[in-house]
């Protein structure tokens, strides 16, 4: 696919297709409920700590939901670019009005906001990180490293390709079993949803490569903390 011809800003910032993307956002959601409480879990604060995340890339606010119901005393700063999708999530995140606040950033930059505080405790991001080239990828754990306080932890639920045929056929094979629609989808895209899906995995890379980015900026405690096929949960801290 040409690289020079990036559409996913335009994507975001389309009322219409933010519009129907989240009118499906809570069938989706059902399928990743679990992936965002175990995310609420895996922070190390207890049930009544407070403590300031931030939620990058947020959308509509899920993963920013799961964190704030699970800790009655965090605070959420969520960060997108998407006017559109800030307008979608105000909506969402109303059970958590004072809790939370929306502020414009867009992460294909390396330019953040004065809104977002220097000294976070947590940051997390999900389903967006692989929209972003590999450099900007390394560019971007580099400088949540720098944003997060001395044992602060840092978080990314989100999808990888993998170079084996062998695995990807087995991915395929699983994802198609338990949606057996999917295959369908896959043979049958018009030519306009051909060049959205392949637009949005162009920049999708190997699991290895992004932990080596975690541990380039400095992160300890990398792992993989959960992973289902293609899905994954990473994360690291910064040294106490």
């Amino acid at each position: 696919m040409d690289q020079s011809t990036d559409t996913n800003a335009a994507i975001w910032q389309s009322g219409e297709i933010v519009r129907a993307w989240a009118a499906e956002e809570k069938k989706r959601e059902l399928n990743r409920a679990a992936q965002r409480q175990f995310m609420a879990v895996l922070l190390p604060f207890g049930e009544q700590e407070a403590f300031t995340f931030l939620d990058l890339g947020a959308g509509t606010g899920a993963a920013s939901r799961a964190i704030l119901g699970l800790h009655q005393r965090s605070t959420a700063i969520l960060a997108d670019f998407s006017s559109e999708m800030m307008a979608a999530g105000e909506h969402e995140m109303q059970p958590f009005a004072g809790r939370y606040r929306y502020v414009e950033f867009d992460m294909s930059t390396g330019e953040w906001p004065a809104a977002i505080p220097g000294a976070l405790d947590a940051v997390v991001t999900s389903m967006c990180v692989h929209h972003l080239p590999d450099e900007r990828k390394q560019g971007l754990f580099a400088e949540i490293f720098g944003h997060l306080v001395p044992g602060g932890w840092y978080l990314n639920y989100d999808p990888v390709r993998t170079p084996d045929p062998v695995v990807e056929g087995a991915w395929e094979r699983v994802s198609d079993y338990y949606d057996p629609d999917a295959a369908s989808r896959r043979l049958h895209r018009t030519p306009e949803q051909q060049a959205r899906y392949d637009n949005h995995v162009r920049y999708v890379i190997p699991l290895a490569q992004q932990l080596e980015y975690l541990r380039s900026a400095g992160f300890r405690g990398i792992d993989v903390y959960w992973k289902q096929l293609e899905n994954v949960i990473y994360g690291g801290c910064r040294p106490a």
